[in-house]
């Protein structure tokens, strides 16, 4: 390389050099003096905010390590109306057409058609008719309803209307008014006036007032001459004329967040839309729509359509759930980690085990510019995610008991059949293999099963499983025969004659079923043959010696009508006693004891309690407390943080000889008239039937136990339809749970185990 083509290229670096020093300080000059203050004052508009942020929640998997409930991250978009300022109905709109494009669907619960003409989509937009347990009818406010009552465009539809009354008369003003009005240069007082209730409004009518009190003046939505003349006012709008749909879509919006910010539907937060894909994010980051908020969260993804009464659901906590929450402390801290917005259990195992499952959040400072578009963020505390929780629940055991329910409840031959229930227990730890209820409903799309099912008189949302009572009916004679072994009125070997009507108290006593039905008896019986015939003979004389107090001392013994242990909410139930009845203002005698001691009279007993009452009686007598929760692992599952431990509530000392006696009686039974549902099991059952009375024969409940294998129980089972008649139409039912359990007992111990070779 010669030297001048050497000082050419040094020049030619130089003059490069040069050009970018000079573009650099001209671009620092720009920023610093010309726009310097500017960009000062923007720095100064930051917002800077310190963010709970929640821990990843725990799964929910069933006893054989299957997910049944896990998170899954996605988008969601909240609104800050704050942020929007004057522009809130034009940026809204925006997004509404956005959403249209895109094909997103947001939250808009108002009750009016989306399009005109508007039309109410229920027939009771205002209230709902909701009936207590004798079926007495009262009114009850609907969102919409409260809404419309505090803004006071409505009187509350729920109160009771006056009595209808002749208008008053006209009165003479007085002397006093003569003046007054002279005064004022008016000519004559008019008669005071009886308050008239204001009508409800129409769709049409509430539309308009929506629109009016949101400065909405879509074309056609709002008769702004009409509101003038009655003297209410139209806000004037900074945005141009929209058309009834719009105008219909922005009242929705602006419906839903002034229904979180007052507390009348008690939620804090909006969430516009859920899970949105990223043609819509990128749609909305083009228009930079000023308090438009698109961050990413975790939902719950549920992996089965089972068992949605026992696994709940998470919502944000409400105001009166608040009061508790904060006093909670998760990580024994001695702080509680709960914001007013936190998401939290609200029924089932998300809400019994929400200290495992909820983890530990964490805080983060975020600065916002004044759109609300995160600028920066720096972690103060990262969330720690919670526990895995491992449940008793065999889901494969649950979806056949719930599928079977549904198929087969139907077809019973009852015409007033109504919800079902069914429980499976472990005998020896009263782990809950199955509970199922019917009908039930899809968790994974709660909301729109709530509004379409909210309703319905089969009520899907009650867990009847926990929290459905019934009469016992005969299924509660063994409660009584162990009684009356163990206290010794009667042996295994006595026999007492069934004459068909029981006249102890009364000729006209109460009668044997077969003697009611067919005019016969069942001669000489025991105990065992007693359980198999159902001689309610048998039982009234036996329960007539044992007498109230020590029937009611056994029943408790087996756990009727007292708590199981299981974590979930559950219903007490009712034992039949003096004291209940006298507290119903009803009298009690003695012949009342009779009835009790077949499973008639007051007596309601859930499922549950059922299942865990024939488990208790075939493990020889000792009550455990039913529960769902089998173990708790680490988010990673590394650790084993909690493994339950069977607990014992109380144990019965019964004799083996009086046992077996029991116990024989409930296997003759399917070995007689059940052989056709138990015979073609390969192992030995034992049951009893029920048939509890609410009105006439046919209104009956049908209620079902039982337990197996008969030498060496494993589960037992409990059933109940509502008005399904006879116990004993159960029965097939219950075999089909018992031959699926065991046969795919079977099919898993053939599986090959974890980290072994398949030869």
């Amino acid at each position: 390389m010669n030297t001048k083509q050497f000082h050419r290229r040094v020049w030619a670096m130089v003059l490069l050099l040069a050009l970018m020093v000079t573009g650099m300080g001209a671009a620092l000059y720009d920023l610093q003096i010309n726009n310097g203050d500017e960009y000062y004052a923007q720095t100064q508009k930051k917002i800077a905010e310190n963010q709970a942020v929640p821990a990843a929640r725990g799964q929910i998997l069933d006893r054989n390590g299957q997910v049944l409930v896990s998170n899954k991250v996605v988008y969601q978009v909240t609104l800050d109306l704050k942020l929007m300022g004057d522009d809130r109905n034009a940026i809204l709109l925006d997004l509404v057409n956005i959403a249209r494009d895109e094909g997103v669907e947001w939250a808009d619960s108002l009750p009016i058609s989306r399009t005109a003409p508007f039309q109410f989509e229920t027939s009771l937009p205002y209230y709902t008719i909701v009936r207590d347990e004798d079926y007495n009818a009262s009114k009850r406010l609907t969102y919409l309803g409260r809404f419309a009552v505090q803004q006071k465009w409505v009187d509350d539809p729920t109160l009771d209307p006056a009595p209808e009354e002749e208008p008053p008369a006209p009165q003479e003003p007085s002397l006093m008014d003569k003046i007054k009005s002279f005064i004022k240069g008016g000519s004559k007082p008019a008669p005071k006036q009886s308050k008239t209730p204001k009508p409800l409004l129409d769709a049409e009518g509430l539309l308009g007032k929506l629109c009016a009190s949101y400065g909405i003046a879509g074309e056609g939505a709002v008769d702004v001459k009409e509101a003038q003349k009655t003297g209410e006012t139209v806000p004037t709008l900074n945005i141009g004329s929209m058309s009834k749909t719009d105008a219909r879509a922005l009242a929705g919006i602006l419906y839903e967040l002034y229904l979180r910010s007052t507390g009348v539907y008690q939620a804090n937060e909006y969430v516009f839309a859920q899970d949105v894909d990223i043609d819509f994010i990128s749609r909305v980051k083009e228009h930079s729509l000023t308090g438009v908020i698109i961050e990413a969260t975790t939902v719950r993804q549920y992996h089965t359509q089972y068992a949605a009464h026992l696994l709940g659901r998470v919502a944000q906590m409400n105001k009166d759930e608040w009061e508790y929450y904060k006093t909670v402390d998760v990580d024994g801290d001695g702080v509680a980690d709960y914001q007013m917005n936190s998401v939290v259990g609200k029924e089932g195992v998300e809400k019994a085990f929400e200290s495992y499952l909820r983890g530990s959040p964490g805080v983060r400072s975020v600065e916002r510019n004044t759109k609300g578009q995160i600028v920066s963020e720096t972690w103060l505390s990262k969330p720690e995610p919670g526990g895995n929780v491992l449940l008793t629940l065999d889901i494969g055991l649950q979806a056949y008991v719930e599928n079977l329910l549904a198929d087969a409840v139907p077809k019973l031959k009852s015409e007033k059949k109504e919800g079902a229930a069914c429980v499976v227990l472990d005998v020896q730890t009263a782990d809950v293999l199955a509970a199922a209820s019917y009908p039930t409903f899809d968790l994974a799309n709660y909301g729109q099963e709530l509004t379409e099912k909210g309703d319905d008189p089969l009520k899907p949302f009650l867990n009847r499983a926990f929290q459905g009572a019934y009469p016992p009916g005969s299924t509660f004679k063994m409660v009584t025969a162990v009684a009356g072994l163990e206290e010794d009125i009667i042996t295994p070997t006595t026999q007492i004659r069934d004459e068909g009507r029981y006249t102890y108290y009364t000729a006209d006593g109460p009668q044997c079923w077969i003697y009611r039905q067919y005019r016969s008896t069942h001669g000489l019986v025991n105990v065992s043959k007693a359980i198999e015939v159902s001689c309610n003979y048998f039982f009234f004389d036996v329960g007539r010696q044992l007498g109230i107090d020590r029937l009611m001392d056994y029943a408790s013994r087996f756990g009727l009508a007292q708590k199981t242990g299981i974590e979930l909410e559950e219903r007490i139930g009712v034992m039949a006693s003096p004291e209940y009845t006298e507290s119903h203002g009803q009298t009690w005698y003695d012949g009342n004891t009779l009835s009790v001691a077949i499973g008639q009279e007051s007596s309601q007993f859930t499922p549950l309690q059922l299942a865990n009452y024939i488990a208790t009686l075939v493990n020889g007598g000792t009550r455990h407390a039913a529960h769902m929760l089998k173990e708790v692992k680490s988010s990673d599952f590394s650790k084993v943080l909690y493994d339950y431990q069977p607990q014992v509530l109380g144990t019965i000392e019964i004799e083996d000889q009086n046992l077996n006696a029991v116990k024989a009686g409930m296997l003759a039974l399917t070995k007689g008239s059940l052989s056709s549902s138990f015979g073609d099991l390969p192992f030995q059952v034992g049951a009893k039937t029920g048939s509890a009375q609410t009105g006439i024969q046919s209104d009956s409940h049908a209620v079902f136990v039982c337990f197996a294998p008969y030498d060496d129980p494993e589960i037992a089972v409990a059933m109940a339809v509502e008005h399904g008649g006879s116990g004993s139409e159960l029965a097939n039912m219950a075999a089909d749970v018992l031959g699926y359990y065991f046969s795919s007992q079977e099919t898993r111990e053939e599986l090959p185990a974890e980290n072994t070779l398949i030869r």
